[in-house]
């Protein structure tokens, strides 16, 4: 019905069907990298991960799903670039329609500032909104480099629209630390899947939006980041928490961010190809 490998840009390789109004999830790539602080490259992370989706099989045998079922649509990417905060607002007038039609709104970075205007999307049709971040740094700054929209102040945004519980951390600045909640905080040097996800469940009670910042992985399975931080999770321990969050709690949209990707290894451009569609079996086979 809808063979692989025919529009490489299109998530999965899917052709460009089905139409809109029969789709389930809405992939919206934003391949914005105007403010990283180091490495540069996000930029190149959607299209790396819409040409790796290209060669997946699409039968998810863990669920016995095939997501590309419920129809996935991928949009034309955000491209405005002039500021961070202009960006934001783009990001979250392109989501904000997304959402009005129905659909599941799957964001691909570009760093991790793309994820602002997609919280705040969310925030506004999702009452009870909580974030759950996956990611090796805080990113809880209120400012820095002169923007509030930088990639380092993302969950300071996030607050001010939810509630948040982050997941994998182990980079922080000494001032952002005071500043945390430390009953919504799981470290990556405490990491045990299960209490962290049954602990993850009692703090959520309405929609969640997930924010995966790739960096959250350890660089041993996931070197393509611009900022790779030792003792990160693994893959399994990420779809291990994603089973249990997606299928015991309403799931609205989520984004995965920070691909790097390299010219000579495209191994970590596929696993987030893979996440990402992990990800829609589990919220297709929610109870």
């Amino acid at each position: 019905m809808w063979p692989l490998h025919e529009r490489p840009g299109a998530f999965g390789g899917l052709e460009a069907v089905p139409e809109r109004a029969d789709s389930r999830y809405a992939v919206l790539p934003i391949p914005y990298d105007g403010t990283s602080t180091w490495q540069k490259g996000a930029d190149a992370g959607p299209e790396a991960i819409l040409e790796a989706s290209a060669n997946m099989e699409l039968f998810d045998i863990e669920t016995g799903s095939e997501p590309w079922r419920s129809g996935i649509v991928t949009m034309a990417p955000v491209t405005e670039a002039s500021s961070p905060e202009a960006m934001a607002d783009t990001v979250e007038t392109a989501a904000l329609s997304l959402i009005d039609e129905g659909l599941t709104v799957v964001g691909l970075g570009g760093e991790h500032s793309v994820s602002i205007g997609l919280i705040r999307a969310h925030a506004a049709r999702h009452p009870g909104l909580t974030v759950l971040q996956l990611d090796a740094h805080a990113d809880t700054r209120e400012s820095y480099e002169g923007s509030a929209c930088n990639h380092a102040c993302v969950m300071a945004r996030a607050r001010e629209v939810a509630k948040t519980v982050a997941v994998g951390i182990r980079s922080m600045d000494a001032a952002e630390r005071s500043a945390l909640d430390g009953r919504r905080v799981f470290y990556a040097h405490d990491f045990d899947l299960q209490p962290v996800a049954h602990s993850i469940l009692d703090l959520i009670e309405g929609p969640v939006y997930v924010t995966i910042d790739l960096d959250v992985l350890d660089p041993s399975e996931m070197p393509s980041t611009g900022t790779p931080e030792p003792g990160g999770l693994s893959y399994r321990d990420i779809v291990g928490l994603m089973r249990t969050v997606c299928r015991r709690r309403n799931v609205v949209g989520f984004d995965v961010v920070e691909l790097m990707p390299r010219e000579h290894d495209r191994a970590p451009n596929f696993l987030a190809a893979r996440l990402i569609y992990q990800l829609m079996a589990y919220m297709d086979t929610r109870p």
